[in-house]
């Protein structure tokens, strides 16, 4: 019997739930610096895209265009980062990170930019309410 699924504790510490896709947990990185999407895979035991079988990466990657076309859809950007590095947190995850020229890290990456400033109520409410929403709609 395999083990089962339990979200890393550094990610759970900086992340709050918004909903759960097929495969993914989807959450929002608690920094109200950045529209950044968290999306991990509901599996025990992953820690790169290859140990996801061709049929679960193809749902990787949709959820992945899911998730970007929801957070531009609340969070309009110059640029739209992906990223799965997994140097600190090993647990496979994908990073959607909606980027503003003049952002605080801008044209840097985020990872290592100061310090994260969480969400202040009703702001983080808001934010996941409106994710959800652009979640449910139907793509054009």
């Amino acid at each position: 019997m395999s083990a089962a699924f339990a979200l890393d504790e550094r990610l759970r510490a900086d992340s709050v739930p918004v909903l759960d896709l097929p495969l993914c947990a989807v959450r929002l990185m608690n920094d109200a610096r950045y529209a950044w999407l968290l999306l991990v895979p509901r599996r025990a035991g992953l820690v790169e895209v290859a140990d996801l079988d061709p049929a679960a990466q193809a749902t990787l990657w949709r959820e992945c265009a899911l998730a970007a076309a929801a957070l531009r859809s609340v969070a309009p950007c110059d640029k739209l980062n992906l990223g799965a590095l997994g140097n600190i947190v090993r647990q496979l995850h994908l990073h959607v990170v909606a980027r503003r020229v003049g952002d605080a890290a801008w044209p840097r990456p985020v990872w290592g930019c100061g310090h994260a400033e969480p969400y202040a109520e009703p702001a983080l409410s808001v934010r996941l309410e409106a994710l959800r929403q652009a979640f449910a709609a139907p793509p054009d």
